[in-house]
């Protein structure tokens, strides 16, 4: 069983940064792949940025350029660093990861851009 737990989300205005957290209850090096999606009113759940099982990263066509998506084995957390945000990132942002082909999901946090 893993737990994921998010933080660092909230009310930003445009072109503002935020850096999100997801922090594991177990080792993340066991958790392949691992990354973040996020879920706007009214709109399905969709991919953000992802550490792949080959070791890369992709992103959303929407967010690349403007975010980053970064890990660190010691702390058992990945992080979601976003820049340039607009109005259309906002969304609840969930951490997401696959172990022993089991997903896990975190409870998800709020991103709100708006002026």
């Amino acid at each position: 069983q893993v737990q994921l737990v998010e933080s660092g989300g909230g009310l930003v205005q445009p072109r503002g940064s935020l850096r999100l957290s997801c922090a594991a209850s177990s080792s993340i090096s066991s958790i392949v792949p691992m990354g973040w999606y996020r879920q706007a009113p009214g709109k399905t759940r969709a991919l953000v940025a992802v550490f792949t099982s080959g070791g890369s990263t992709n992103y959303a066509d929407s967010v690349k350029g403007r975010f980053t998506i970064s890990r660190d084995n010691g702390k058992n957390t990945v992080y979601l660093q976003m820049n340039s945000l607009k109005p259309e990132d906002t969304a609840v942002y969930y951490c997401w990861g696959k172990r022993n082909i089991v997903a896990y999901w975190g409870q998800g946090t709020q991103v709100t851009v708006s002026s």
